[in-house]
């Protein structure tokens, strides 16, 4: 099935198309056009027509709009979970968790496009300010530039598109290459509720070529990216005076204290660890144990793993499934052969059975094996040993990342403490990492980026401030 380019509310055809294909099955799902420097330019313009539109457009109907893609979402949510789990991959359970997400991620976007606002200033608080009055206005930016990565197509395009859509800019989106059609998806939906021709556009094809004119074309005023620190890092340097907003990589580590209810925290770090195969930002990559109970946690997380059940992502009781691509799963299988020759023990996985890696535990890893100091963004997890909290807050923060971490203790000192101390973007105490709900500021510190996502977070992104004052 050959799909086309969204834009200006039109559906157009490309002149070049790429094969995609289902990362279980390997069967190709449809044929994606690869924008050219002539697509991406049409996009750019039909973004720019609409801003005057969206920027005129009353708090109400923005929201009502946004409103009304939640309830076409909800109305159609077992097709928009399919489409997740044949691209990416994703477990349909899994999948219609993302789906229930994304609705209350453009449910959010909407409340919130009626609750930006400013303040009033007292400026007589200086001397010469006497008579004069003053308040801050939030406008729109204009044409935003989203590029967002293949593990959550629906719900992180809903991160960027929301609360762009909300601030009344418009968006040029392009989606992963190995996930073009949730995107397409989103593109229908919109149109159906309503959204002005232009206000949403969709390109797809190479990251290399639309990414670069998104990133230096002045008519971009922000890019929001959610992908690699190399390519977050190429972005920043290039983007002049745009604002941005990255979401990047993350080795997002778990610390138990001796003090835990194991038959509780055990089943949430390995749903941290391999939901998805472990390809989410904020996947329990690291396990710090307190010597106390070190033994008894790696027994129980080995038995809560073997539980899991690996195959077909569109069968109900499938777990984990394939990694996005053969590439990947062979990278991650070379990650841990690496850390076997520096010392750590594999006590269970580190095979791939047909195109399945399947969930791998480590244990006794080297500070410097890449599956301890990098991301390795699939089903791999390491459980080491510590003396205390105190040094396992060093080894998570002995990182070139930063996004979150979890703390489990009953003790509120070393709560306190750890989240004193460690230097991440969010601490969850009493959780794991990977815990996120769609309202809340999210984002990382050090090469895990830079802003903030979560509704309101991103509309201060996505959004400038003015003074006005008026003097009597």
């Amino acid at each position: 099935m050959r799909k086309a380019f969204y834009i200006g509310g039109q559906w157009v055809e490309g002149s070049e198309y790429s094969p995609l294909y289902a990362p279980h099955s390997g069967e190709q799902l449809a044929e994606i056009p690869l924008a050219d420097q002539s697509i991406v330019e049409q996009a750019i313009q039909a973004a720019e027509q609409a801003n005057p539109v969206m920027r005129q457009m009353p708090a109400h109907q923005r929201a009502s709009m946004l409103a009304k893609i939640a309830d076409l979402f909800a109305e159609r949510s077992e097709e928009a979970a399919r489409i997740v789990a044949e691209e990416a991959g994703k477990p349909l359970k899994t999948a219609r968790g993302e789906i229930a997400r994304t609705i209350q991620t453009y449910r959010f976007a909407a409340e919130e496009a009626k609750r930006i606002h400013g303040e009033t200033l007292p400026i007589d608080a200086a001397p010469g300010g006497e008579g004069r009055i003053a308040y801050t206005v939030r406008e729109p930016l204009g044409t935003i530039g989203a590029i967002t990565p293949f593990n959550f197509p629906m719900n992180l395009v809903a991160h960027k598109v929301g609360p762009a859509l909300a601030a009344g800019n418009t968006v040029v989106l392009k989606p992963a290459s190995q996930t073009p059609l949730s995107s397409l998806f989103l593109a229908q939906l919109a149109e159906e509720a309503g959204l002005p021709a232009g206000a949403l556009n969709v390109i797809t094809g190479s990251g290399g070529l639309v990414g670069d004119i998104l990133v230096t074309d002045p008519r971009i005023k922000a890019i929001t990216f959610t992908g690699s620190p190399q390519v977050g890092i190429g972005i920043r340097n290039r983007a002049g005076l745009k604002r941005v907003t990255l979401e990047l990589g993350s080795n997002s580590a778990v610390i138990v204290d001796r003090d835990v209810n194991l038959a509780e925290v055990v089943p949430r770090c390995v749903f941290g660890a391999f939901s998805y195969s472990g390809q989410v930002c904020i996947s329990v990559q690291r396990i710090y144990v307190v010597d106390e109970i070190y033994e008894a946690f790696v027994e129980a997380f080995l038995a809560e793993t073997r539980k899991l059940r690996g195959g077909d992502p569109l069968l109900e009781d499938t777990d984990f499934s394939a990694m996005i691509h053969p590439k990947e799963t062979e990278r991650a299988l070379s990650w841990i052969r690496e850390a076997q020759q520096q010392g750590a023990h594999v006590l269970t996985g580190g095979e791939v059975e047909g195109r399945v890696l399947l969930p791998t535990v480590l244990t006794d890893v080297p500070v410097d094996a890449k599956v301890s100091c990098q991301e390795v963004f699939g089903p791999v997890v390491l459980i080491n040993r510590v003396g205390s909290v105190k040094e396992a807050i060093g080894c998570v923060n002995d990182s070139r990342y930063g996004l979150q971490a979890g703390v489990y203790t009953n003790d509120l000192h070393t709560a306190l403490d750890a989240a004193e101390r460690l230097h991440v973007g969010g601490v969850i105490i009493n959780d794991i990492p990977t815990f996120r709900v769609d309202h809340m500021p999210y984002g990382g510190v050090k090469e895990s980026g830079m802003g903030r996502e979560g509704l309101k977070y991103a509309i201060e992104e996505m959004t400038e401030m003015k003074l006005v004052m008026f003097k009597r």
